[in-house]
């Protein structure tokens, strides 16, 4: 799978998660989870790879599969704050492509990883790029906790949400108190939490204070939208199976894995 483009992943990570501690070190088939997710961007051809974290327990686990650290701050309060630091520490330039593959996704797909950096390295109109993928099931469209993504015709994201939007005036104003049942007419999409950045777009991007379309929808990539430049959205190449971001979806993952 080679890449058209150079790109380089970081992974952020770290131990002290709030539904679950030490969640990137637990066991999965043998390897602990931050492993996979390493050898998984290891097959996407980037040009290098790169684990960022702010705890001794991650570097330490880190090193003996070979993988590449960068010790970080613990201040940060997410992931890309933790990625502007790790990119001034290795001294990236302001026109590499940077992928944030996420350290509690286990099954991502290589070939997504590779997708958003072409994505990207392909429009210098964009300063981000990120993935989605078609929703088809109403329950899906009303769950809050599934993040949903218009886009224009250029695939330039024009909101993200918790709400679900668009907004099918005919369809669901008619059937409002029992929407969950609804049939899908138009056309929605799930966002899929990866993304490519230029590094100088980062650079930019830590100057900025949240806004407050972010501090309501809690979704940092408004943060972007609000200050007038643009990320590019486009269908994942192959389906993301779930992250990990409790101790039930770390069982589904396990099983997941070992019938692979």
């Amino acid at each position: 799978m080679p890449s058209l483009q150079p790109f380089h992943v970081i992974i952020p990570a770290r131990y002290a998660s709030s539904r679950l501690p030490g969640k990137a070190l637990a066991y999965i088939n043998g390897k602990p989870m931050l492993q996979h997710v390493y050898e998984r961007s290891l097959a996407s051809d980037a040009t290098s790879i790169t684990i960022a974290t702010d705890d001794k327990r991650i570097a330490q686990a880190a090193e003996k599969f070979n993988a590449k650290v960068c010790m970080t701050s613990t201040e940060h309060s997410c992931g890309t704050s933790r990625i502007v630091e790790a990119i001034n520490i290795l001294n990236f330039a302001d026109e590499a492509i940077i992928v944030n593959v996420q350290g509690d996704e286990p099954l991502i797909p290589p070939i997504i990883i590779q997708q958003v950096a072409e994505n990207l390295a392909t429009r210098p109109s964009m300063q981000a790029a990120t993935l989605c993928s078609p929703i088809e099931s109403a329950k899906e469209l009303f769950d809050s906790n599934i993040v949903k993504v218009v886009m224009d015709n250029s695939g330039a994201a024009l909101y993200f949400s918790r709400a679900p939007i668009p907004w099918e005036r005919d369809n669901f104003s008619a059937k409002s108190n029992n929407l969950v049942d609804t049939t899908l007419t138009s056309f929605h999409y799930r966002h899929i939490g990866i993304y490519a950045y230029r590094v100088g777009f980062l650079k930019k991007y830590a100057t900025w204070s949240q806004c407050i379309l972010e501090e309501t929808e809690k979704l940092e990539q408004l943060r972007i939208l609000w200050n007038g430049d643009k990320i590019h959205v486009a269908i994942a190449k192959a389906e993301s199976p779930i992250g990990v971001d409790n101790l039930e979806d770390l069982e589904k993952i396990r099983k997941l894995i070992s019938k692979e």
